[in-house]
């Protein structure tokens, strides 16, 4: 049997985290989520215990809008877990207004989401990762990064960021041993999508379970020297 493996996922509450610390934990890797509400972080430990029995879950309070959270997030994984195996920079904001109406504090909000805990969670993993010599970074990006609908200027862009930011990540790790992917996931049926577009047609959307399938894949060693790819994963 393979030795389990520690990973660490920002966001986990519902949607692409949920079913990611799900999948995990269901093949007997350890996982750790974040959140900003105990009471829902406790509710989906409950659900992945449920799913995985046996399996370490951690959770962990905090509001990845504010500076260093996603530092103080991993390094605390770092001090429960003898390693850091996978880190899946999956918490994201998405608001949605025009360019003139965007209010100052979304903005602050969203790029400190989607792009500061990013670079600070990697950061902070990335010095475990090298140490070990060996390690996979999974960031989740977006089609709006590519062909973002009006209102999404500011989301797109901080997804077009997570993208290049994947490349580079792969170019640095490559002679440590640290791999790095980028998934670019369509719409999928989360409460984020229904909060944006209520009525956006279901039989368009992935599911959560699909993506997180996907993000379980590029951990496979067959695909070591993709490092680096966005992969994309969509129904459109």
């Amino acid at each position: 049997m393979d030795t389990p493996k520690n990973c660490v996922i920002t966001g986990g509450t519902s949607g692409v985290g949920l079913a990611t610390a799900i999948q995990f934990a269901k093949r007997g890797d350890n996982v750790a989520i974040c959140g900003r509400d105990q009471t829902r972080l406790e509710n989906a430990r409950a659900k992945i215990e449920a799913e995985a029995p046996g399996s370490k879950v951690l959770i962990f309070e905090t509001d990845l809008a504010h500076p260093n959270s996603g530092t103080a997030f991993v390094e605390y994984c770092a001090a429960e877990f003898p390693r850091l195996d996978i880190l899946v920079n999956n918490a994201s904001l998405a608001p949605r207004a025009p360019l003139e109406e965007m209010p100052d504090t979304i903005i602050d909000d969203c790029i400190n989401i989607n792009i500061r805990s990013v670079y600070l969670a990697t950061r902070a993993a990335w010095k475990v990762m090298k140490s070990q010599q060996q390690g996979i970074v999974i960031n989740i990006s977006s089609t709006a990064a590519v062909d973002p609908f009006p209102g999404f200027s500011l989301y797109g862009s901080t997804k077009a960021w997570i993208e290049l930011f994947t490349t580079a990540l792969a170019n640095e790790g490559r002679e440590h041993n640290i791999r790095s992917y980028c998934i670019r996931p369509g719409a999928v049926e989360t409460p984020m999508l229904r909060g944006l577009f209520a009525d956006f047609p279901a039989e368009q959307c992935v599911s959560p379970e699909d993506v997180a399938r996907l993000i379980e894949l590029t951990c496979d060693s067959g695909l070591s020297h993709s490092s680096g790819q966005t992969i994309k994963v969509s129904l459109q």
